[in-house]
């Protein structure tokens, strides 16, 4: 095993993830890349608007991406305290096919990612990025449940 993808959310699911990322890493000399993906923009054509009469998306985009780089780089900073070999990926788009992409890219051994445990109905109707890596995995998949709130 030479590559492990940690997929962070930044939620209490993350903590666990990079336990067990980390943990895996160490016991199989692997590097270690913590991913996040930043959802899309809406389509602006869709609502019959442009982009510069509607920039209040393209701010708020921008500032996600900011703001889950600083939150990124933390936990690199974190997880270098315990493993030298430890590096970031953030990508735009859904965070599933994103994951999947970046899998691929990447040529990934193992990902390692949260779920946040809620019930079909939620599952349903926001989707489950876990429940959608089972369904489509390219790789081993190891899910973590998240901490309690």
């Amino acid at each position: 095993m030479k590559t492990i993808v940690a997929a962070v959310d930044f939620s209490n699911a993350t903590p666990g993830v990079l336990e067990m990322a980390v943990g895996q890493a160490k016991a199989f000399g692997a590097d270690l890349c913590l991913f996040h993906a930043v959802e899309s923009e809406p389509s602006y054509t869709a609502y019959g608007f442009t982009p510069e009469e509607f920039p209040a998306m393209h701010i708020y985009q921008e500032e996600a991406r900011r703001r889950a780089t600083t939150k990124l780089d933390e936990l690199v900073s974190q997880v270098k305290a315990e493993l030298s070999n430890v590096s970031a990926k953030i990508a735009d788009g859904s965070p599933l096919l994103a994951l999947l992409d970046y899998l691929k890219e990447s040529r990934a051994d193992l990902v390692v990612l949260g779920t946040h445990g809620h019930g079909a109905i939620a599952s349903i109707l926001l989707g489950s990025v876990s429940e959608g890596m089972v369904r489509k995995a390219i790789v081993p998949t190891l899910i973590v449940p998240a901490l309690p709130e």
